[in-house]
């Protein structure tokens, strides 16, 4: 891709990545794009960096605008290596400019760098720097997702560069979300915004909220929310911005994922009579083997349903390993506003169904117990039994859902 005009004289300059599946260890199933963005002002403003592989298809995109060697401010909103992994390459064509991020940011780039030739300018919330006709102001967003992140507003653009908030994992030729949606659909998109929200932003509802809230203190008028991976939001940014109010309320759909896995298929049987009973007492529901869903798909369909029930057989008295690194991935992006069940099947000996209780109970959900287990293959007894824990564990789902009212 060529570099895009997003506003007149600011160009993404970035690139994308078709092939990459694997996101320390999210599964990227789109691909992804890292978004940077070139300021052609008096004093040329080069915002973020791209991953070290993609350092030349970034300069080719500046070199299609200008000479490199003419950039004068390199700002770092964030130094994770897919936005800043290229910096030492960039640094050597301008070796004289300043480099503006937050102390967090500078310290961190002193342990993946050596840092002693360049010139930094330490900033915080509400610093600004001129280019020209052009005003940026910097706002902390520390811990969206690392503690040295964050964001940079063009005042005179109405453009909020917002790092990794509001970004999606979508390789595509689309640079805006109007044109993204009338090449492919809303929903896709709206379900990269979840997708992404849910497993990696997910633990911190209560900061987004509060920088939500801060950049509404501070009158910022938005028109356009370019973040540093996906779209780029031209058509409605505030679209974006009420989806992530939502999803920092925990908000979430009337269903119910069943997340699962089997050994021998006993468990997997038991899926069929609980998913009828949810869907019966008029709950929508989707199942989720986890041997055939990346685990970021799983979390991803946890995080969109107001219920889960984890299944489970036991193996050597404890939970099958695939259910246990789900619960131990979900605890730490330390979900909210769940209601949350466990049913499993066993063979001489239980165990796993009460180890998934007290995973879940330390994770501080709203726990249906007891769960239901069978021994062996479920029998026509069992079936109905599950049958009618569905349905009950559809009410309970109903009545906290209706008690949250979101």
């Amino acid at each position: 891709m060529k570099a895009v005009e997003i506003k007149p004289d600011i160009y993404w300059v970035g690139a994308i990545d078709w092939g990459v599946r694997d996101f320390h260890g999210y599964i990227t199933q789109n691909g992804t794009t890292y978004n940077n963005y070139l300021i052609n002002d008096k004093d040329i403003t080069l915002i973020d960096t791209v991953k070290h592989d993609f350092y030349s298809v970034t300069i080719e995109n500046i070199r299609s605008i200008i000479d490199p060697s003419r950039i004068v401010n390199l700002v770092i909103n964030h130094i994770e290596p897919d936005h800043a992994s290229a910096i030492d390459a960039i640094m050597r064509l301008i070796p004289n400019a300043t480099i503006y991020i937050t102390e967090r940011g500078k310290k961190g780039l002193d342990r993946y760098f050596d840092t002693s030739q360049w010139t930094f300018k330490i900033v915080k919330t509400g610093d600004t720097l001129n280019t020209g006709k052009y005003n940026l102001l910097f706002l902390e967003t520390p811990m969206l997702h690392w503690p040295d992140s964050m964001v940079t507003y063009v005042k005179e653009a109405k453009l909020l560069i917002s790092q990794d908030a509001f970004g999606q994992h979508i390789a595509t030729a689309a640079r805006f979300d109007d044109e993204f949606v009338e090449c492919a659909s809303l929903f896709e998109l709206e379900d990269a915004v979840v997708d992404y929200y849910a497993n990696i932003l997910m633990p911190f509802g209560q900061l987004i909220k509060g920088k939500i809230a801060d950049i509404v203190k501070l009158g910022l008028e938005i028109d356009m929310i370019a973040p540093d991976h996906g779209i780029i939001w031209r058509k409605d940014p505030n679209k974006i911005i009420q989806m992530y109010l939502d999803m920092a309320e925990g908000k979430a759909g009337l269903k119910v994922a069943i997340v699962y896995d089997t050994m021998w298929h006993s468990t997997e049987y038991m899926t069929i009579p609980l998913m009828q009973g949810i869907k019966d007492e008029g709950v929508d529901c989707k199942v989720i083997k986890l041997r055939a869903t990346p685990m970021s798909v799983a979390i991803k369909e946890f995080w969109k349903s107001r219920g889960c029930l984890i299944g489970t057989p036991t193996i050597n008295n404890v939970m099958f390993p695939s259910v246990s690194e789900f619960l131990y991935h979900l605890g730490g992006l330390r979900p909210k506003n769940r209601i949350i069940g466990a049913f499993g099947s066993y063979g001489w000996g239980g165990g796993a169904v009460k180890e998934a209780y007290d995973a879940l109970k330390r994770m501080g959900l709203e726990v249906v117990e007891p769960g239901i287990q069978v021994q062996y293959k479920p029998s026509v007894e069992d079936e109905q039994k599950c049958y009618e824990f569905g349905r009950e564990f559809a009410k309970k789902v109903k009545e906290y859902h209706e008690k949250l009212g979101k």
